[in-house]
């Protein structure tokens, strides 16, 4: 008898694994959003790492997530070591971006187009590998806060610098640095200013020892870390190193590494501080002023890593669709699988042309009125919206692949664990709709700057217009907190609806049709029009 019989595990119907990919060439909306914000000249070196994202850094990623960090306390004989172990992929994975700019681009080369460009690299890495994206994120929004301490010079030249070191060592036997900070208290959260770790002035000028802790203090293994504490003045902001000016290891104690529900190649940490030396940035009583700045980037970088994630997600809901088949057609056939692949192609669009383009904002805030302050309000709103969105489209693309996507192979779990992140840090959705309603009602620049950006593309879409004219007049009553989710969505639309028309981008008119339409739906694979699904999926193939 032919043992061919117990030959049953043959592979049929089944995708082949995804493949290594240039995320930048075959990402239309992203290059144009560059083109159009400025960071033209920076194409070549985005071109070459979306070949690095899309390849070496999503094999790298395997490995930095499946082998998590470890805290080592102490060593074999009770001395205490304080210090964070990662398997050897993290640390080439932060390597190449470093190498690349993702942290430090903005600030080695200031150049008009360089924020644009960098937010670009940072928008590509989270498709690589995101949980490396924090320690990136925190070393770029860090520097210009450092640059107002002439003292500070060294540690934001390092910072900027291209080069990776993660031996536990003085900064200063380094040629580059990473950092980290700790804002948040076991009885605050957000609400910074109940924190009660104490700042004692030294007898050097500026100098500082800290008592206290950190209920969330990211990425341990940092040269240095921004945090804020009670000085007699009021709160403030300090850096504090890993290591004394004098040589001895500061007095940082690592209690544990938090059990996260993803993000799991990134190591955050609880840490209480035994007479830290740490030293003042700005003036004391001023600590959420000085901050601000590196709050404002962290947050762009939120939205720039979600707008990757909700671009990682349809990339793999398409390649998997494209090669099932269910029902005697290819998954990607079927009419309502292309309805729901062509809105999650508008989600998107949509999410990366908005943040590039506050990521634009950023870039020309120093020369240009309008643009600062529409970064000031845009980033806050752009966040809670794009941020809040991820983790929707993460399971409507896990679905599109059935059980298979609940696989951790597949990859669709890690995407979906991750997907909240950029929600909740630097301020949950409520923080930002605050925030929002705060700028709005105590600087009119902002407000003017948002209608003006708004503005601009009425005329061009009978939904886009009417949607307009109903924030208006909502814009002109009182600005009441229990409404704040609904306005900050409303703008959120209307800003991404905005930068699409007055972008004359190829799928603006579907989008405002979907999202801001009258018979808007809440779920994916909604959308009305067969010729706007077409399109937008003609959006994939190029």
């Amino acid at each position: 008898m032919s043992e061919d019989r117990f030959q049953t595990h043959r592979i049929d119907n089944q995708p082949p694994p995804f493949p290594a990919c240039n995320l930048w060439d075959d990402d239309p909306g992203l290059r144009e959003a560059v083109v159009r914000e400025g960071g033209l000249a920076f194409s070549s070196r985005l071109g070459a790492y979306g070949a690095l994202a899309g390849g070496r850094l999503l094999q790298l990623a395997d490995d930095a997530h499946r082998d998590r960090p470890r805290l080592i306390a102490y060593d074999a004989y009770g001395r205490r070591e304080d210090r964070v172990a990662f398997n050897a992929a993290y640390h080439e994975v932060m390597g190449t971006a470093i190498a690349h700019g993702v942290a430090g681009l903005s600030w080695a080369q200031p150049e008009p187009g360089a924020h644009v460009a960098r937010a670009a690299l940072s928008y590509l890495h989270y498709q690589g590998e995101p949980g490396s994206s924090c320690p990136l994120t925190m070393t770029h929004a860090a520097v210009p806060v450092l640059q107002r301490e002439a003292a500070l010079h060294e540690w934001t030249v390092k910072a900027a610098a291209p080069h990776y070191d993660a031996r536990f060592v003085p900064m200063t036997a380094k040629q580059g640095i990473t950092l980290g900070m700790g804002m948040t208290e076991k009885q605050g959260g957000s609400d910074v200013r109940s924190n009660s770790t104490l700042a004692t002035p030294l007898a050097a000028a500026g100098e500082y020892a800290l008592v206290g802790h950190k209920w969330f203090f990211s990425a341990p293994m940092s040269d240095g870390f921004l945090v804020l504490a009670q000085a007699p003045g009021g709160l403030s902001c300090f850096l504090l190193p890993r290591w004394r000016p004098d040589g001895r290891v500061n007095a940082l104690r690592l209690l544990r590494l938090k059990d996260k529900q993803g993000d799991w190649s990134n190591a955050s940490s609880e840490v209480e501080f035994e007479n830290a030396w740490a030293f003042l940035i700005g003036e004391e009583g001023r600590g959420v002023a000085t901050i601000l700045e590196m709050v404002m980037l962290t947050r762009l970088d939120c939205m720039l890593g979600s707008a990757g994630l909700i671009r990682m997600a349809l990339r793999r809901a398409l390649h998997h669709t494209r090669h099932r088949s269910a029902f005697g057609k290819r998954l990607i056939d079927q009419p309502l699988m292309r309805n729901v692949l062509a809105d999650l192609v508008l989600e998107s669009e949509a999410a990366t042309a908005l943040a590039l383009r506050v990521a634009g904002a950023v870039d020309r805030a120093p020369r240009d009125a309008h643009d600062a302050a529409l970064a000031r309000v845009a980033t806050a709103i752009g966040k809670f919206w794009v941020c809040k969105r991820a983790s929707l489209v993460a399971a409507e693309a896990q679905e599109c692949f059935g059980g298979i996507g609940y696989i951790e192979e597949s990859q669709m779990p890690r995407l979906f664990r991750q997907s909240p992140l950029n929600a909740i840090w630097e301020g949950c959705s409520n923080i930002q709709c605050l925030d929002v309603l705060r700028a709005l009602g105590r600087e009119p620049e902002t407000r003017t700057a948002l209608m003006a950006e708004l503005g601009q593309a009425a005329g061009h879409c009978a939904h886009f217009d009417a949607a307009l004219a109903e924030a208006d007049a909502r814009l002109q009553g009182p600005l009441e907190q229990a409404d704040a989710r609904r306005l900050v969505e409303t703008l959120a639309l209307l800003l991404q609806g905005a930068t699409l028309l007055h972008a004359d981008h190829p799928l603006a008119e579907s989008w405002c049709a979907s999202r801001l339409g009258g018979g808007r739906q809440s779920c994916f694979g909604s959308l009305t029009s067969a010729p706007a699904i077409e399109a937008a999926l003609a959006r994939t193939e190029g």
